[in-house]
Formats: C-alpha cells, structure tokens, sequence
C-alpha cells in the first residue's frame, strides 16, 4: 500500500507542476499584442497609417541593461509625408522601451 501512495504522491506533483508551468511559466505576450499595444502608444499622439512587428524576440541594450524585445514599426502621414518609426516593445509587458526615426 505504501509503494502505491508514493507512486500515486509523485504522479499528482508532476501533474501539478505540469499545470503551474503551463498557466504560469508563459510571460511573453504574442508578437500581435505587443503591436496592438504599441499602436495604442502612438494613437495617443496621432493617428497612424501603417504597422509591421518581427514574429521572433531579440535582444535590446539600452543604458546598459538587455530588455528581450520585438522590435516593430509605425507609420504615420505628416504633412502629407509618410514619418516612420522603429519601436522595441517589451516581450512580457509589451510597454515600448525605445523608438528611432526610420527616414
């Protein structure tokens, strides 16, 4: 009886672990909604007229610390040009760490 309630103990904490992984060992948010965050940033100062973002995550220096970003992009009309913008947007909270001027 012992062997089979250790067996049955060790099985239910794999179990357990399996299902704690799962729900929370996944902290990236998907490349699609770090662009919609992202486009909600810029929306806030102006409209916007085009968006693209990298599927995989790279590495950001930044002041001397690394972020893990997607690195994306925006384009808005402004006086009737095209303005572009590179971003990088944290892969687990999605907020934009940087943004360069394209052109």
């Amino acid at each position: 009886m012992k062997r089979r309630d250790a067996v049955l103990a060790i099985s239910a904490s794999f179990i357990v672990g399996f299902i704690l992984k799962t729900v929370l060992g996944n902290k990236e948010l998907s490349p699609e909604t770090a662009l919609e965050t992202a486009k909600e940033t810029f929306k806030k100062t102006g409209p916007i007229s085009g968006s693209w973002i990298y599927m995989t995550p790279e590495t950001l220096e930044k002041n001397g610390l690394n972020y893990n970003v997607y690195q994306g992009g925006i384009t808005r009309q402004i006086d009737g040009q095209n303005k572009e913008y590179v971003f990088y947007s944290d892969v687990e909270t999605g907020v934009v760490v940087d943004v360069k001027d394209f052109n």
